[in-house]
């Protein structure tokens, strides 16, 4: 039995450490690269459920001549695990009208508040990001519409922001961008 135990061989305390130093490193660099792709994927949720907001939007406006809140296009988010806060012109009078355009205050919004309990950003945002920001490229006598979604998609203190209007416009930049690439 003794020489079974001499002929074996096996590892050096300094081979582990060297394994266990390698793994830490490509940890250390595969971590981070694995976060910021999480956050691109959640910021996907929030240009999906625009896109689909201006469907909506577009489909309500050719029936009624104008555009609507959540409730009136019938826009509803599926499930409760929603990271975003969507917002949008107010029911009726709120909304743009034809002969109108909409700037928003404070009340005039309709929202579907976040439904993640963590990084949950609530309405109005705290940190002086417009809810929902006004159409600057309407034109005075036009109908248009903005809508938003704003989240907190990696905990820190920068929110991240989409906005859809009614020429489809906002959907290719997060202002302000909570992703660092």
């Amino acid at each position: 039995m003794l020489k079974q135990v001499k002929g074996q061989k096996g590892f050096t305390l300094i081979e582990l450490m060297i394994v266990v130093a390698i793994i830490g490193i490509l940890a250390a660099i595969a971590i981070p690269n694995f976060l910021r792709y999480q956050a691109k994927s959640r910021q996907s949720e929030a240009k999906t459920n625009l896109g689909a907001i201006f469907v909506a939007e577009t489909a309500y406006l050719s029936e009624n001549s104008r555009y609507g809140s959540f409730s009136e296009i019938g826009y509803a988010l599926a499930g409760t695990t929603n990271r975003y806060t969507y917002r949008s012109p107010a029911v009726g009078g709120a909304g743009a009208a034809a002969g109108q355009v909409f700037t928003p205050t404070a009340v005039q919004f309709d929202t579907i508040n976040c439904g993640a309990p963590a990084a949950c950003v609530a309405s109005p945002p705290t940190d002086g990001t417009p809810a929902v920001p006004s159409d600057g490229n309407a034109t005075p006598g036009t109908i248009a519409f903005t809508a938003s979604a704003v989240a907190s998609i990696d905990n820190d203190a920068t929110v991240d922001g989409w906005t859809v209007n009614d020429i489809k416009g906002g959907l290719t930049q997060a202002v302000p961008d909570d992703v660092i690439n």
